[in-house]
């Protein structure tokens, strides 16, 4: 049993701060909270009212035959809050919610009022939701335990909601109601002092009623539990997730890396490695939400989707998304296309999407049969509410079978299309409001399945060499000539190369290497040589070779690294980095100054699995470059996996490590080459020396 139990389920509850006054927040609580069939007992102090359920303490009303009495709700301002939390746990309670605001969101007395909270229930080994939230809804337990109106229509389903927000958490609730799906549990996390987004998702895995779990996270504490609990999660039921903060840049690391990892575009990133579908609003949230708890695909790296609309427009605007969002949409079987061509009319497209015409009759055969192609893991199906043509439910409900996925979008009058969309919905068929609905279901359905696949994938090996490590110890500053040595011990290519002591000993460079060459400074404290005018390429004669050692004296170069330049390619930058938050994760993006321009970049928590490598380029808005376009070099998959696996197993096992980064790696048609590289490593403060 969770240790959650007593909360969300609790034998009986006592609401602290209760009132005569109905207006006040424990009055409002205690009303809420009457729809629970066990006991609700209001504790005032200053109140002794029995008949009227009011106790001046928890110890009283237990005494008096009420317990036992598991969850306190206190509605009383912050100074109040903790000796009543005492108070309460000697009489039993295990679990604790609290509303009141005033702790560490407002100011260094709000901090401590929050401390004395946080000691007391930790001391005790009460369960403490809050402070500072709205509180949370248990439908299935007829548990309102919230001040907000109208929460008590919120229904039982299958939906369970974690929230940063008590607000947040709230619009969620009514909107999946709204929706016709309902929730199993819904929370408000509030200043989480103790109960974490982490701590529910736990939970809710062994929650009978959830079916999938919708997140809202505006910031991490422990990143480390967080993925732990969603990877749990994810392999049993659907996690969605919103990730608040997009304009936050954050104050990292001065390379490129870090200023390309943010909080934001990190949490998302290793949130949906660990199994997580991410969406970009709230409505999406309900949503996909919505949809995936009542189906859920087998793990697939690409599986396949077909429309059936009896609208062309609308379909095409499903059909539209979905393709954007790398959904796979294959031909129909000639099979089934020759099935479909016997149940319509032949002005009509049938290979996929199937475009009915208005549904007839063999509407629902149609979906049944397009179901059935041995290419097709789910089938979206758009019709608007037309019941002079088709009766949709019917239609649908002889469609649907053990072995097929439907999801549904329409439109029409809402007197007509809700309570279809309900009777739908109750009998395990998703159904949403329009194309746009459609296709964030459906690509919510598909990342789900990808997801899974991916993290199924067997351990991708980046076990360092000893010669590595041993490179590695005790060494606290890396010039670009010592990181290439130590990526070449990790099997990465780097262009042939020699490094001078002294300016004049470079004059030798073109007889000690073949050109053209790039001249650049050689000096570990420099991370940025471009910005200073450390870098000169394509030098072919002495004379560009003397010029540029001389601009390099000028920029205050000591010592120079000549190497051969690389062929063309495609550049990429890759690194690792050590997030303050998740730990070490690793960076592919679009490289040199493209990759900051346009944050193109995806991230992901190692040890890497074989698949990640591919999921990662996926990611990118520019994958089709690294796939070979228009006829130019393509990524080794395998190769740029071993990589990133190899520079995140560099920040495991050598803590001293802060970041590692290659920018440019570029992509030749002779595999991966490394262009530059820079390492930095931690202070006895944990901060990156440079």
């Amino acid at each position: 049993m969770s240790d959650l139990s007593a909360l969300f389920a609790p034998r009986g509850i006592a609401v602290i701060g209760a009132s005569a006054d109905p207006a006040k927040m424990g009055s409002v609580m205690a009303r809420s909270l009457a729809t629970f069939d066990g006991p609700v007992v209001g504790i005032n102090e200053r109140l002794d009212a029995p008949r009227d359920g009011l106790f001046p303490s928890v110890a009283a009303a237990v005494e008096a035959g009420h317990g036992p009495i598991d969850l306190a709700v206190l509605c009383i301002p912050a100074p109040l809050c903790a000796p009543a939390l005492d108070r309460a746990a000697q009489a039993g309670v295990r679990t604790a919610l609290v509303c009141a605001g005033g702790f560490a969101e407002v100011d260094e007395a709000g901090a401590a009022h929050q401390a004395a909270l946080a000691e007391v229930a930790a001391r005790h080994g009460v369960r403490l939701l809050g402070p500072n939230t709205s509180g949370f809804l248990a439908p299935h337990r007829r548990i309102h335990g919230t001040f907000v109106p109208g929460a008590a229509a919120v229904p039982a389903g299958g939906v369970g909601v974690v929230a940063a927000s008590g607000g947040v958490n709230h619009v969620l609730a009514f909107r999946l109601a709204d929706a016709g799906y309902g929730v199993s549990v819904a929370v408000g996390l509030g200043n989480a002092v103790d109960v974490s987004t982490a701590d529910v998702i736990d939970h809710l895995v062994a929650d009978p009623d959830t079916t999938t779990i919708a997140l809202h996270i505006e910031s991490v504490a422990d990143g480390q539990r967080l993925l732990e609990s969603v990877r749990r999660a994810a392999a049993v039921k659907p996690v969605v997730a919103l990730v608040v903060g997009k304009a936050d840049v954050g104050d990292f690391a001065k390379s490129h890396t870090g200023a390309l990892a943010t909080a934001w575009r990190t949490t998302r990133s290793v949130l949906a490695q660990a199994g997580a579908v991410i969406v970009d609003d709230e409505q999406e949230l309900v949503t996909a939400a919505g949809q995936l708890s009542l189906s859920r695909l087998a793990p697939s790296a690409s599986p396949g989707v077909a429309l059936v609309t009896a609208q062309a427009g609308p379909g095409l605007l499903v059909m539209d998304t979905l393709r954007s969002s790398g959904v796979a949409m294959p031909l129909l079987a000639p099979q089934t296309q020759a099935a479909v061509g016997d149940l319509l009319p032949p002005m009509t497209y049938q290979a996929n999407p199937v475009d009915t015409g208005r549904p007839g009759e063999t509407f629902g055969q149609i979906v049944s049969t397009v179901a059935d192609d041995p290419t097709i893991d789910l089938v979206a199906v758009y019709a608007l509410s037309e019941p002079d043509a088709v009766d949709l439910g019917v239609a649908l409900r002889g469609a649907l079978a053990a072995d097929r996925t439907i999801a549904v979008g329409t439109g029409g009058v809402e007197a007509e299309t809700v309570p279809e969309r309900n009777k739908l919905i109750a009998d395990g068929i998703a159904t949403h409001e329009g194309p746009t609905a459609l296709a964030v279901a459906v690509t919510a359905m598909v990342r789900d399945a990808r997801q899974r696949h991916r993290a199924a994938s067997s351990p991708r090996d980046a076990a360092l060499p000893p010669a590595a490590s041993a490179l590695l110890e005790g060494k606290r500053a890396w010039d670009e000539d010592q990181a290439k040595e130590l990526l070449g011990l990790l099997g990465i290519s780097t262009p042939r190369r020699r490094a001078y002591a002294l300016l004049d000993e470079a004059r030798t460079a073109l007889d000690d290497l073949d050109g053209p060459l790039a001249v650049k400074i050689l000096d570990a404290a420099v991370l940025h040589k471009t910005d200073i005018g450390g870098v000169h390429l394509g030098v072919t004669t002495q004379a560009e070779l003397d010029k540029a050692l001389e601009a390099l004296g000028e920029a205050g170069a000591e010592r120079v690294l000549a190497e051969e330049m690389a062929p063309s390619g495609i550049d990429l930058i890759v690194g690792a980095r050590r997030d303050p938050v998740f730990g070490p994760v690793v960076l592919l993006g679009l490289g040199g100054t493209v990759a900051e321009a346009l944050a193109d970049v995806a991230i992901a928590a190692p040890p890497l699995r074989t698949a990640d490598g591919a999921a990662l380029v996926d990611e990118l808005a520019g994958a089709a470059v690294l796939h070979g376009w228009r006829g130019g070099p393509a990524a080794d998959l395998d190769q740029l996996t071993g990589v990133l696996a190899s520079l995140g197993q560099l920040l495991i096992d050598h803590p001293h490590l802060d970041e590692v980064e290659i920018n440019p790696l570029r992509i030749t048609r002779e595999g991966l080459v490394a262009l530059d590289a820079v390492i930095t490593v931690r202070s006895s403060d944990g901060h990156a020396d440079q």
